[in-house]
Formats: C-alpha cells, sequence, structure tokens
C-alpha cells in the first residue's frame, strides 16, 4: 500500500479497509528506519490515522497543515512523497523536523513547541486579508504544548476571529512525559470518564451499521457529543473563549477521525477536534513503556526496543547525581524544569524528594519568573532547561531575576552545537545573550570535577543570577589543571615563553590542548588554558597573555559576541598587544548534520585552528 502514495491525493482513492492496511504498512515502515537512524518514534506511531485522516479531508499545500514542534510530522513527510528514511537526521538527508527546503507541504521549521496556533491564526488571517476564503489552516498540537502561555494567547485571538482555522489536539496524555496541570487533569477526566467510555463504544457501533435509520442515528449520535462536551467546556475552557469543539475522538478509528475533521472543516470557522491518541501505538515496546523512552531514541534493536550501543555516562547524568547530592545536603534547594523532567536530569532528584522539584509543563518564562519568586521566598531555585530554550524567557532572566537580584541558577543543558535536530536545538546563543545581564555570572565546565564544583559553586550564589552551561553527549577525560593563573587553569605548556595561548571555552578545552600539541610539533612555544567561570572576565587574563604574539579562542558558541570577544576587549583595556583571533559558531542557523561534521565545516577541529594560528604568526 505504501508504494501507492506518491502524494496526499492518492489517499483519497482508498477504501477504510486499505487504509487499515496502510496505517500498519506505516507503522512497521518507522519502527524498521527510525530503529536504525534513530529519531522520534513514539510521537509518529501515535498520529497515523489521525495524519492520514488530515490528508484526506484536507488538500495541502492549498490548505496549510502546521505540526507543533514537528517531531509528529514523520507520518506526514511519508504521505508527502518522502519516502528515503535511510538518512533521517544526517547531513543531506530528511530533516526530523519539517522543512521548507525539503517540501511546499512544510511549513514550520522551528521545533520549539506551542507556536503553531500562533502560527495557524497569522496564516489563517492572512488568507482572509487576501480574500482566499476557500483556504482552511490545520494546526495539530499535542495535549503537552497547551501548557505552554503562547498557545493560549493565541486560542485567546482565535475565539475572537472567523477565519478558517481547525485546531487538531492530540491528546496523548503526554510531552517529554506526562502532562502537567490543571488542563493535564481535566483531559484526564475526560479520558476516564465512564460517560465517555460508554458514549464512544456506543457511538463507534451505530456508526458502523448500513440502513434506512442511519441518519437518524448520526443526528442522535451529535446529540450525545453535545452533551458530552460538556464534560469538557462546562467550566469555560474553551468555550467561553468563543471557540466551537468537537471531540473527544478517538484518534486510531479512521472513519471516526475523518468525520470529526470533515465537520470541522464544514464550520468555517475556528474550531478544536479533540482527538485520543496513544503515544507507541502498535508498537509493543512502547506501548508497554512508562518511562516514555521512545519519544526519542538513538539505534535500537527494533525487535526489543533496546539500544544498539549503551550510551556512555554523559553531562546530564552528572548533574542529575550532583544535585541529588546537593539536595540531602541544603533542604533549601528546589528544582524547575519545562515538561523534560528526565531529559535535563531531575527524574532522580524529584524521585527523591518530589515536593522540591516542579515541573511547569512547556512554559519556560513562567519557569524562570517563579524561580524568582522561590528565591524571594528564601529558597535557592535551580532551573534545568536545554540551552535553546532559555532563549524564550530572556525577558525574565533579565527583568524579574537579574533586576531583582534574585539567587537563581539555571543550568543549560545540550549548550553549544547539537547537530542531529537541526538549527533550532543548537544551543549555541547562550553566552552571546547572557553576557549583556548585569551581575549574571556564567561557567563553562570543562569535565566531571569542573561541572559538580561550578554547580556546588553557583548555588552558594544568592543575590544573582547564576548559568552553567555544558553540552550534549558523553563526558570527555578529565583534563587537571598543571597551575593556575587568578582563575585561570593551564591545562598544557610547551616551551617557557610561550608565543601563542591558545584559550578553550568549556568543552572546547580539550581541542585547545590538542591544537597547542600541534603547533608545538610545529616548534611553536605554546600553552593551553581555560576557565571554568568564563564571565565576567576571570583573574588572571591579562598576566596570562600579556608576553604572546598570538591569542587564540576557541568556544561553540557565537564568535561574534562571544566570549572570546569579550575577553580581548579586556585585554586591550589592560593594555595587553597581542594580536586576538576568535573560533566559534558564525550568527546563522546550522543545518542538521552531526556534530562533529559541524565541528569540521566550521574550523573547529585542532588542525583548523593550529594551521590558522601558523598563518597568523606567519602573515604577522
Amino acid at each position: 500500500m505504501l508504494e501507492r502514495i506518491g502524494s496526499p491525493r492518492d489517499l483519497r482513492e482508498l477504501t477504510y479497509e486499505e487504509l487499515t492496511e496502510l496505517s500498519a504498512e506505516i507503522r512497521d515502515f518507522l519502527v524498521d528506519n527510525v530503529s536504525r537512524t534513530g529519531g522520534h518514534l513514539g510521537p509518529n506511531l501515535g498520529v497515523v490515522e489521525l495524519t492520514l485522516g488530515i490528508h484526506r479531508v484536507f488538500h495541502s499545500p492549498h490548505d496549510s497543515i502546521v505540526f507543533d514542534t514537528g517531531h509528529q510530522a514523520y507520518v506526514h513527510k511519508l504521505l508527502t512523497g518522502r519516502k528515503d528514511f535511510s538518512t533521517l537526521r544526517r547531513r543531506g538527508g530528511l530533516s526530523g523536523y519539517p522543512d521548507r527546503q525539503e517540501s511546499v507541504h512544510d511549513i514550520v521549521e522551528n521545533s520549539h513547541a506551542s507556536t503553531a496556533l500562533s502560527w495557524a491564526a497569522g496564516i489563517a488571517r492572512g488568507h482572509t486579508l487576501r480574500g482566499e476564503t476557500a483556504r482552511t489552516t490545520v494546526a495539530v498540537i499535542g495535549d503537552g504544548a497547551l501548557t505552554g502561555g503562547m498557545a493560549w494567547e493565541a486560542l485567546n485571538s482565535l475565539g475572537a476571529s472567523r477565519d478558517r482555522v481547525v485546531v487538531v489536539m492530540n491528546d496523548n496524555g503526554r510531552s517529554y512525559a506526562p502532562t502537567i496541570g490543571g488542563l493535564a487533569r481535566k483531559l484526564d477526566g475526560i479520558r476516564t470518564d465512564r460517560r465517555y467510555e460508554n458514549f464512544l463504544g456506543w457511538g463507534k457501533r451505530t456508526f458502523e451499521n448500513r440502513g434506512p435509520l442511519r441518519s437518524l442515528m448520526y443526528q442522535t449520535v451529535q446529540h450525545g457529543k453535545r452533551a458530552l462536551k460538556g464534560l469538557l467546556t462546562d467550566d469555560g475552557v474553551f468555550s467561553d473563549l468563543g471557540l466551537k469543539y468537537i471531540g473527544p475522538i478517538d484518534g486510531h478509528d479512521q472513519r471516526q477521525v475523518e468525520r470529526a475533521l470533515r465537520q470541522a472543516h464544514e464550520f468555517g470557522e475556528p474550531v478544536i477536534v479533540h482527538v485520543l491518541t496513544e503515544k507507541g501505538r502498535g508498537y509493543s515496546p512502547a506501548e508497554q513503556d512508562v518511562a516514555d523512552r521512545f519519544h526519542a531514541v538513538g539505534r535500537i534493536h527494533p525487535e526489543t526496543g533496546l539500544p544498539i550501543e549503551p550510551s556512555r555516562f554523559g553531562w546530564t547524568s552528572v548533574f542529575a547525581d550532583e544535585i541529588l547530592a546537593v539536595a540531602e545536603e541544603r533542604p533549601d534547594v528546589v528544582a524547575l524544569t519545562a515538561a523534560m523532567l528526565a531529559p535535563v536530569g531531575l527524574q532522580p532528584f524529584a524521585d527523591a524528594h518530589p515536593d522540591r522539584v516542579i515541573d511547569v509543563g512547556i512554559a519556560e518564562q513562567h519557569a524562570v519568573t517563579s524561580a524568582a519568586g522561590l528565591a524571594y521566598a528564601g529558597l535557592h531555585p535551580v532551573v534545568a532547561v536545554y540551552a535553546t530554550f532559555l532563549n524564550r524567557a530572556f525577558d525574565q532572566v533579565l527583568m524579574d531575576v537579574a533586576l531583582h537580584r534574585a539567587g537563581v541558577t539555571f543550568m543549560l543543558d545540550r549548550a553549544g552545537i547539537t547537530g542531529d535536530d537541526g538549527p533550532s536545538h543548537n544551543g549555541m546563543w547562550d553566552m552571546a545573550l547572557l553576557r549583556h545581564v548585569p551581575g549574571l555570572q556564567l561557567a563553562a565546565p570543562r569535565d566531571e570535577q569542573t561541572l559538580r564544583q561550578a554547580f556546588r559553586d553557583a548555588i552558594e550564589v544568592d543575590d544573582a543570577p547564576t548559568v552553567v552551561r555544558y553540552p550534549k553527549g558523553a563526558v570527555g577525560e578529565p583534563l587537571p589543571a598543571l597551575r593556575t593563573v587568578g582563575t585561570i587553569d593551564l591545562l598544557a605548556e610547551h616551551g617557557d615563553a610561550p608565543r601563542v595561548v591558545v584559550i578553550g571555552i568549556g568543552s572546547m578545552a580539550a581541542t585547545a590542548v590538542a591544537a597547542a600539541g600541534k603547533l608545538a610539533a610545529e616548534g611553536i612555544d605554546t600553552l593551553a588554558a581555560t576557565a571554568t567561570w568564563v564571565h565576567p572576565v576571570p583573574e588572571g587574563l591579562a598576566e596570562l597573555v600579556s608576553g604572546a604574539e598570538l591569542v587564540v579562542t576557541v568556544e561553540d558558541g557565537l564568535t561574534d559576541a562571544g566570549i572570546g570577544q569579550e575577553w580581548a576587549a579586556y585585554a586591550r583595556l589592560q593594555g595587553v598587544a597581542a594580536t586576538w583571533s576568535h573560533h566559534g559558531v558564525p550568527r546563522e542557523f546550522l543545518q542538521h548534520a552531526s556534530r562533529a561534521q559541524l565541528v569540521d565545516d566550521l574550523g573547529l577541529d585542532p588542525s583548523a585552528i593550529a594551521d590558522d594560528a601558523i598563518a597568523r604568526l606567519t602573515r604577522d
């Protein structure tokens, strides 16, 4: 069946029996291919029938289909002609998210959550203003994304409009983990309410009947659905916003899905279709997994779901271990996260001290400002989040934490170049942004021990924000200091009078050591150095570089306005005459590729850095 599908129009000729066969083939395809490459498996297994229904009822790209976060768009890719998943999330292959360069059917590339409804509101209003009133905009949003404030801002706006928008709420009760909060409890009540269960079973049997009474039965069921709607809307969750509501619908019943979508299409104005789905549907290891390990996977054995290569002890694990140890010592330490309890390493802390870990949902702004409130109340909050997602709460860091001199610690996981997840997941903006925040102190540890110490140092600061950033993946070998100059650690010394000083920031410290070794092999006296606390400028910098001809900085953040440039400006003010050379990430979006490939492209490998230094010395 899958071989016959070249575009969405091919779906409209299929019978429901053929669609059932196609759904099974798609699930087999996803398990087989994603197990080879890694990627978001569970979310896509759960939206097979839903995506088929969307493409049968609506006509993409005439009708715009927007996926919130995009990690549930693999089925959409398959149905729009993209069947080569052999290089998924690899250079030259399919992106792990919608990508405008791949297809006219893709619209939103940003994989940050809770944005789809705002996109849809804007697109639909644009169609209205241009007189394109026959075009519908469809936004597919997971229930977890409804914990984000931006989604509710958009719902508020949509409730005041009459534009053609269909909001498909894919309710599987999870984002990375079980969805939390008041809305989650409300939706949970619908899933478990016996009136809904009885109605859904009776309605399904009714619709499967044939005969002259079918029209009457349909009207009867519609009346029952309106009564059931009160389960959700009695307290004004959606109806008081002015939004029509259809549901809840069994998201794995193809007929029900399409019937609801057609009804929504006929409304011609904003409507919510509430669809219940099961994450990981049709794949036993995912269905039986309560820890949601199959939301995103590496390479796995498809039969068992077990990883092919056990992951090494990573940076996240170091933090998870250290905050749990600190929690036993300091009862004032609390933690917050934005719907990523396990991915950022807070699950062990939450298991041991559930009252001291707060998951606010996909709401980074709320997390940061409520952390300021916790600090005011006498606690020391630790906000653990991916580096790329702190961008969403910069104003709160600046105005709610820094302005109020709140002692809040930010632990930025996946900082720097992350690679496979594409431009929106690279955590390369943080240092350039955060160094402009008054009073903020920022650490970039180089190994396990410096991460543990940096965290402990950070939580001792009670009158300013502190930030500790660290990369994705496994922790490298220890890099002990040979000696220190001020608060700067010397990691390697070649010769008594170094002409070149190579400074590596954070995870690039090992690169600095390797580059210094290559320069020494060419007969150039060189030393390699780093500092754990990189902003404000560490003590001893002017002394360290005063006798050098060339100072080289290497960082996995923006070169422009990064840490290297901050240090160079300070050194010049101190009268240091050395030439400076900065290596980092340019001010552009990096397309998906492995971290190693991106490092090579950007000239951040030791050989490229050493060659550039030699060229500069020769030129000077």
